[in-house]
């Protein structure tokens, strides 16, 4: 089953709307692709957000008989029964938009929970990808005067390259990687013999702003937002040595 597929497989998953044979085919999948389980949880996160937030209450008994004697009974009560209709239609339009507002808010979560991991994934992907034999590197220079002109005319922004050598991260090159369809920037780096990936690229291209870390397949992966750019640095070292040269790249 195709990642793509199975997007559009999840929502009648979680509503347990697939023959056995499908639910079986689709939680293999799930087990594998970290982006349909993000779509997963994040689907359950709204439906735990309408359930925590109790926005009807059936009236008890004794308030429906104290409405019931304050019904008008004459014809000369005609502006008491309009004032008491507005009342009695305000509180269900207020519970409609009060619904309709935490759906968007919901939505936006799960939205731009199921972006960041989409991107997530990409990026570990590229990661990966760059440990295969001559897929490291397109220019492997450790004089950042040779690696940073190499990206002129290739891509419509110039990343910041910096050797930290002396700090124990190394510059081993970069190349061109590709994120949502658009051409980025990874600069590699060793850190201990361990391999580690910058990928640097306008935030704009891709219109999400990343600020989070995590671990996954094995990696390490933290990300951050600088100025008009976006960072993440992925690799196998420890979490503390990411975040050692990201207060490096920082300064």
């Amino acid at each position: 089953m195709s990642c793509q597929l199975a997007q559009t497989t999840v929502h009648g998953y979680f509503d347990a709307e697939l023959d056995a044979e499908r639910s079986a085919e689709f939680e293999q999948h799930l087990e594998k692709c970290g982006e349909c389980r993000a779509a997963f949880e994040g689907i359950a996160q709204v439906r735990s957000l309408f359930q925590e937030n109790d926005l009807y209450t059936h009236a008890s008994p004794e308030l429906r008989a104290r409405v019931r004697k304050e019904l008008p009974r004459t014809a000369g009560d005609a502006r008491t029964s309009a004032a008491f209709l507005r009342r009695g239609l305000l509180a269900p339009l207020f519970a409609v938009l009060a619904i309709a507002a935490m759906s968007s808010i919901a939505w936006l979560l799960f939205r731009s929970q199921t972006d960041t991991a989409r991107v997530t994934a990409e990026l570990i992907d590229a990661h990966v990808r760059s440990l295969q034999p001559g897929h490291l590197t397109d220019v492997q220079s450790t004089d950042q005067h040779t690696v940073k002109p190499w990206f002129d005319g290739k891509l419509d922004f110039i990343p910041p390259v910096s050797d930290y050598s002396s700090q124990g991260f190394p510059l081993l090159g970069g190349r061109l990687d590709v994120l949502g369809g658009r051409n980025i920037a990874a600069l590699v780096y060793s850190r201990r013999k361990h391999l580690i990936n910058l990928f640097v690229w306008p935030a704009a291209n891709t219109g999400i702003s990343l600020g989070n870390s995590g671990s996954r397949q094995g990696y390490n992966w933290t990300t951050w937002r600088s100025g008009d750019m976006q960072f993440c640095v992925i690799s196998d070292v420890s979490a503390s040595d990411l975040h050692e040269l990201e207060v490096l790249i920082n300064r």
